[in-house]
């Protein structure tokens, strides 16, 4: 009898946790912009690699998210595509101009930082 109103009680407490959204990686701003990437192969440039590591998270949390249907399939796909935007001109500034700057760098890390802000609501 103990155990059937104590699993009562937690039943409000249990549904509320359920509905609320994981703890994703890409949520701790502080971590992320601290995390070097390896370079090598197409990577030549440490900053490239730093937000390369930092996009393959977000897009694998927003992957999560979809999957948990935290996100619809029209908001998942929108941020995945915000995050393969910054990938991309990342990579063709590194083309270009042969390193990415630490301006450029803090640049796309405030767009992932937004990025990472809407998924973690």
């Amino acid at each position: 009898m103990k155990t059937l109103v104590l699993s009562l009680l937690l039943i409000p407490f249990i549904s509320d946790a359920a509905l609320t959204a994981p703890d994703y990686p890409g949520c701790n701003v502080n971590v992320q912009r601290q995390i070097t990437g390896e370079t090598g192969g197409s990577m030549s440039d440490p900053l490239q690699a730093h937000i390369s590591v930092r996009a393959n998270i977000l897009q694998a949390d927003i992957g999560t998210a979809r999957k948990a249907r935290v996100l619809t399939q029209l908001r998942a796909d929108k941020l995945w595509q915000r995050v393969e935007v910054v990938r991309r001109d990342t990579d063709r500034l590194v083309q270009k101009q042969g390193f990415l700057s630490a301006a450029e760098r803090a640049s796309y890390d405030r767009e992932l930082d937004d990025v990472a802000a809407v998924l973690c609501r």
